[in-house]
C-alpha cells in the first residue's frame, strides 16, 4: 500500500487526546515522518507517496485535532504538536529519521530538530517560517481567519474534517488553530532555537507563497547552520502539490545526501 487511507493506522492516547498515525512503504527502509499543515491531514501527502514509499518507511501523523486525531482539553500549541510527534517517534523506537513538514508541520519540525540530542537526520520544511514577528503582515492575515471564513473558502477541508474526526467541533477546532498560529510565547514558533538545529535543512517555498515571504525565509536560513533554500517557480503555499514533480526531484536529491 502506498497511500494513507485513514483505515489502516493506529492511535495513541496522549494527554487526553487520541493521536492517529499510519505507516506505509518499506518495512526496512529509512524512516521518514510526514507532518501536515493547519486544517489538513496526512492524506494531503498522498500525491508524493508513490515515489517516497519506494525507498522509505513513511509515517504519517494526523496532528492533534486534525483528521482522525481528537483535540483534547489542553491548549493547542506548536509545542504540544511537537510533543505528540515525539511520543509517536518514541513508540516506534526510531533511532534515526528524517522529517518533511508542511506549514504548521514545518514549524513543528524546526522545534523537533532544535532539541539538543535530536535523532533527526534531515528536515524538509515547506512554507514554514521560524518566527512570526509582531509587524509581520502574515500575522494580520492569520488573525482574520474565523471558522466561518475557513468553511467558505476551503469547504473540502471542512468536509474532510467532519468525515474523519471522531469528535468533530469545527468552531472550537478552528479557534484553537488560529490561537496556535498567533502564539508569541515559548510554546509557539521556535525563534532563536533554530540556531541549535544540527541537521541538514531544506527550506522550500513556492515563489508565490504569501504566507512564507522570501525575506522571512532568507532570514531563517541564515540562522540555521546547515540550511538551503529551494524556491519552486509557479507554486504557492502548497508547493508540493502545485509542482509535485519538481518538488520530488529536488527533495529526493536532498534526502539522498548523507
Amino acid at each position: 500500500m502506498s497511500q494513507f487511507d485513514h483505515r489502516s493506522g493506529q492511535s495513541i492516547e496522549i494527554d487526553g487526546a487520541s493521536i492517529y498515525y499510519e505507516i506505509v512503504g518499506q518495512d526496512d527502509g529509512p524512516a521518514l515522518l510526514l507532518l501536515h499543515g493547519g486544517f489538513g491531514d496526512m492524506e494531503d501527502f498522498n500525491g508524493l507517496l508513490p515515489e517516497l514509499t519506494r525507498r522509505y518507511r513513511v509515517i504519517g501523523v494526523d496532528s492533534r485535532g486534525h483528521g482522525r486525531s481528537t483535540l483534547g482539553e489542553v491548549a493547542l500549541t506548536y509545542q504540544r504538536l511537537q510533543e505528540d510527534a515525539e511520543r509517536i517517534v518514541d513508540r516506534l523506537k526510531l533511532d534515526r529519521y528524517s522529517v518533511i513538514g508542511f506549514s504548521d508541520g514545518g514549524v513543528v519540525a524546526y522545534r523537533m530538530a532544535s532539541r539538543g540530542a535530536s535523532a533527526i537526520e534531515q528536515v524538509v520544511a515547506i512554507g514554514a517560517q521560524g518566527d512570526l514577528l509582531e509587524d509581520d503582515p502574515v500575522r494580520g492575515i492569520l488573525a482574520k481567519v474565523t471558522p466561518e471564513s475557513w468553511r467558505e473558502r476551503f469547504p473540502s477541508t471542512y468536509d474532510s474534517y467532519q468525515r474523519l474526526n471522531p469528535a468533530p467541533n469545527f468552531d472550537a477546532f478552528a479557534r484553537a488553530v488560529v490561537a496556535m498560529w498567533l502564539d508569541a510565547g515559548p510554546s509557539g514558533h521556535p525563534n532563536d532555537a533554530v540556531e541549535r538545529i544540527g541537521c541538514k535543512v531544506l527550506i522550500v517555498r513556492g515563489e508565490d507563497d504569501h504566507l512564507a515571504p522570501r525575506d522571512a525565509i532568507d532570514r531563517l536560513a541564515k540562522r540555521i547552520p546547515d540550511a538551503r533554500v529551494l524556491e519552486i517557480p509557479g507554486a504557492g503555499h502548497v508547493a508540493f502539490q502545485d509542482q509535485p514533480e519538481l518538488f520530488l526531484r529536488s527533495v529526493g536529491e536532498f534526502l539522498d545526501i548523507r
